[in-house]
This record gives C-alpha cells, structure tokens and sequence, in this order.
C-alpha cells in the first residue's frame, strides 16, 4: 500500500491538492508544464513549486516571496488547481474505463461537428459496446442519444432497421436508468432519515418507515436487472434494515452485495470504493448478530485482498480500507474478549489518524476514538479510556452521531467510578444529565442506567452488589428488545454489570461469553 503525503492542518483547498500528489504525480505536472512550452516560467508554475516546498500554508508568504500581487493571488490559484487537475486526468494512474468511454464520446463528438458522421458513427459504437459490458449506462444512454442525432442527417439504406434498433435500445436503457435513479434515491433518503431522526424506536416509526421504503421502491423485473441496478437494490434494502435495526436482514443483503462483486469480479476495479462499502456492512452487520467464525473468516478474506492489491488502491481507498480494517480489527477482539491483544492497534491508529487527517471528517475519527476508549475499558485501563472519550465529549462540531455522544458520557461515568474518581464522579453526573436533557427521544435502556447510577452515590459499598444485580435484571430484560438491543452493541453494559456482581474482570466475563 502507497503512502499518503502527512498534510498539515490547513483548509485550503490548492495546498491539499498539492500536498497530496504522489512523486509520479509531481513528475507528471511538471512534465504537462514542459510540454505546454514558455510555461516553466509561469506564474502558476512558479506558485507550484513555493507551495510543495511549504509545510504551512501562508497567503502572506506567497505575496512577500514576490510571486503574485495580492489582487491576483486567487486568480492564480484557481487557474494552477485547474492546471494541477488537467495534468492528474492525463496520468496513466487515472485512466480508468469510465474516464476511457467519456474520452471516446468526446472524440466522436468532435468528429461529428466536423461533419465526419461515418468515423463519429464508428467511434459512437465501440464506446457504447465498451460502455454496456462495463455498466455504465448512463453514458450508454448519452451515446445512444448521440448515434440518433447523427442517423437522422448520415442517410444509409439501413436507416429505417437502424432507427428501430436505436429506439429499443434508448428505451431500454432509459428504464433501467429511471430504476437506478429511484433506487438511488431511495437509498440517500434512507441514510438522510438516519442523520436526522435516528433508528426507528417503535412500531408506529417501524411502520412509517416500512411503508415509506415499500411507496418509493420501483417495480422491476429481476431477471432484467444488471450489475449496477441489483447493487443499488441491496444498498436501499441494507438501508431499511439498519435503520429498522432488523440486523439479520441487513447481513442477508450486506452479503448479496458483496456476492454481486464475486460474480461480477471485474466491477471491482472499476466501483472499488462501493465494494469496499460492501465489505464493511458485511462485517459490522456480522458483528452486530455476533457471527464471530463468519466475522473472523470474512476479515482474514479482507485482510488477504488487501495484501494481495486485490483492491486498487487511489487516495479514496487506502482512507476508507485504513477506517473499515482498523475498526473490524477492533470489532475482533470485541467479539473474542481479547482487548488486551488489541492494544498495539492503538499506536497504528494514531498514526494513520495523523497522516490522513485532512482527508477524514471528524465523525469519523471520533467513532474509532471510542473503539479505542472500549478496547481500554475491557483491558481496565480506565484512566486511557477517559483520555478517548474526553476527545469524543469535547469534539466540537459534531453534527452526527448524538448516541455516540451519549454513550461516550455513560461510559465516561463508568470509567471514573472504576478509577474510585468520586469529585470527578459527581461532576460527570452533573454534566452527564445535562447533556441527556438536550437529548430527544432517549432510549429506555439510557434512561434506566443513568437513573441506576445515581442511587448508587447514596448507598454503603456492602450494598451496591445488590443494586448491580438490580440493575443488571432491569436492562437484562432489554438485551433482545427490537428497539432497544442497539445500546448493547455501543456499550456492553450487562458484562460490566456482571463484572461487578461475580468479583470479575470485564475482559474474564467476555471471554467466558466468546
């Protein structure tokens, strides 16, 4: 796997860029600047190689190196980020089939307005054979539109059979692409519906959403369908099934999706990022019915496709394979009690956290901050667990993952209680039901804990396992409940409980469990 270039923490877009080719890449520019001829004295060129020799991004600089007057200074970003982007779309690294088929239409384009019908005509339909086998019908669709236009001026004793053919085959694609459409649509209301109101948390919102999901999905033959219109079926369905928390379902389509890629072997390289996708849901949906041989057999077969570059590997991917391994590495010892197995994660995540910094939204980063903070929780080491969940609890600008806050704070409570931190402990609370007031629709499960807790500041230490087996029946009740099963999988509350009442281990309970 390739390195990533260590950004530092700047938001301009230009300095990103830059700071993110690879040696190849900077060759390549300055290749493109060569061949363009006079341009090696350029401005632009000149504002290049000041701001790849840079480690911080300073306009100031630029103006006092003399390279632009302060007027011009964004005129000539835009027109090197333009630049940077034309010599990328040349690199060889970039071509991929569907860059391929855009470039052929553009050229058949070109030959059309030339009045070159028949060499257009040629071009149109070796693009379009190329563009059908690859699934990229959309742009079939364009080319097909394209080949109508030219039929109607090149005359050929063909026309009429022609005509006819091109009409079918325009409709065709035309519904399979009103398909994907919807089914895509579909998909991002779904995931839209989970930001802004959460999981469904009772029949009458399993209901709402069930019919919402059945209103919008298209009819369809499924014989008929392609690679491209199945994958977003199984997407919206998975959809429907995370946000009804209806995890068994969302492991059936999860593995659809992923089984859609071994038939079709070759999408892999051309869509690697939605397998990728695939892979995750496929693991997590495991995780969450604690499938731990499927788990460990399916990552094992991830971990060999990342060795092996079955997946290729672009900026895009090596992020999103460093958030999906790293976490299902985390997920593993979860599901097998090994936390203390785990701890030489930590030091990788960190690093990679720095290097692709810029590159990941804080959403991210913070939900492996709390999968750091679980792996300290299950070894005892609960003062590193405060260290995580401080980052997650003092994040600004979160704007998702509310339940992830919570439970941060709950198992902040926790951790300052195992640590005997009893100043810090009243302090938690305090802050703790501030934060759950704020909160809508709070869970039974959040609720009955966080109110448990409480009792215990007020009891004699020889009582409190008996409340710990109080509380542990009360939430003990929930640990299967449709709507409530989910705050088990952010926090396993029942092993601590269990910890507490047989004089334990947290790591000694889960084991036992596994």
């Amino acid at each position: 796997m390739r390195s990533f270039t260590k950004v530092n923490k700047q938001n301009d877009p230009l300095f990103i860029l830059i700071k993110s080719l690879t040696k190849s890449e900077k060759r390549q520019f300055n290749l493109y600047v060569g061949r363009l001829g006079g341009n090696v004295d350029a401005k632009f060129f000149s504002l290049f190689k000041f701001l790849e020799k840079q480690k911080v991004y300073s306009e100031i600089e630029i103006i006092k190196n003399g390279i632009v007057s302060k007027q011009q200074v964004s005129n000539l970003k835009a027109h090197l980020y333009k630049q940077i982007l034309t010599s990328l779309r040349m690199n060889p690294s970039h071509k991929n089939i569907r860059m391929q088929i855009r470039e052929q239409l553009d050229f058949a384009t070109v030959l059309y307005q030339k009045g070159l019908y028949k060499q257009s005509l040629k071009l149109l339909d070796k693009a379009k054979n190329l563009a059908i086998e690859n699934e990229e019908k959309n742009i079939s669709y364009e080319i097909v539109e394209l080949e109508k236009i030219i039929e109607s001026q090149y005359i050929t004793r063909s026309i009429s059979s022609r005509a006819d053919e091109l009409t079918i085959q325009a409709k065709e694609l035309s519904q399979l692409n009103v398909i994907t459409s919807k089914l895509s649509n579909l998909s991002l209301q779904l995931y839209g519906i989970l930001l802004k109101t959460g999981y469904v948390r009772n029949d009458e919102e399993l209901k709402k959403i069930t019919d919402y999901f059945n209103a919008r999905l298209p009819d369809f033959d499924y014989n008929l369908l392609g690679f491209r219109e199945r994958l977003w079926l199984f997407k919206a369905h998975l959809w429907r099934c995370l946000l009804t928390q209806d995890f068994l379902h969302g492991y059936k389509y999860a593995h659809k999706w992923v089984e859609l890629f071994e038939e079709y072997p070759k999408m892999i390289q051309l869509n690697p990022v939605f397998y990728l996708k695939g892979k995750n849901y496929l693991l997590e949906s495991l995780f969450f019915i604690r499938h731990k041989e499927e788990f460990t057999s399916q990552l094992d077969l991830f971990s060999q496709e990342i060795e092996n570059n079955i997946i290729p590997i672009n900026n895009n991917t090596e992020i999103l394979i460093f958030q999906y391994y790293y976490a299902n590495k985390l997920h593993k010892h979860f599901l097998e009690g090994t936390f203390d197995e785990g701890e030489y994660l930590v030091n990788e995540i960190n690093e990679k956290i720095a290097v692709y910094k810029n590159f990941l939204d804080k959403h991210h980063i913070v939900i492996l901050y709390y999968k750091i903070a679980c792996l300290y929780f299950g070894m005892g080491k609960n003062r590193e667990c405060i260290k995580y969940l401080s980052k997650i609890i003092n994040a600004k600008k979160l704007y998702v993952g509310q339940d992830l806050q919570c439970f941060a704070r709950i198992l902040n409570l926790i951790a300052h209680y195992e640590c005997g931190l009893d100043y810090h402990l009243e302090r938690q609370f305090k802050e703790t039901y501030k934060f759950l007031i704020k909160m809508e629709n709070l869970q039974e499960v959040q609720k009955l804990f966080i109110s448990s807790m409480r009792k215990l500041q007020d009891l004699y230490p020889h009582q409190y396992k008996t409340e710990f087996k109080s509380i542990h029946s009360q939430l003990k009740k929930y640990e299967n409940h449709p709507y409530e099963k989910r705050a088990f999988l952010y926090l396993d509350l029942l092993s601590w409980l269990e910890s507490k009442i047989e004089n334990k281990t947290i790591l000694e309970i889960v084991k036992s469990k596994a």
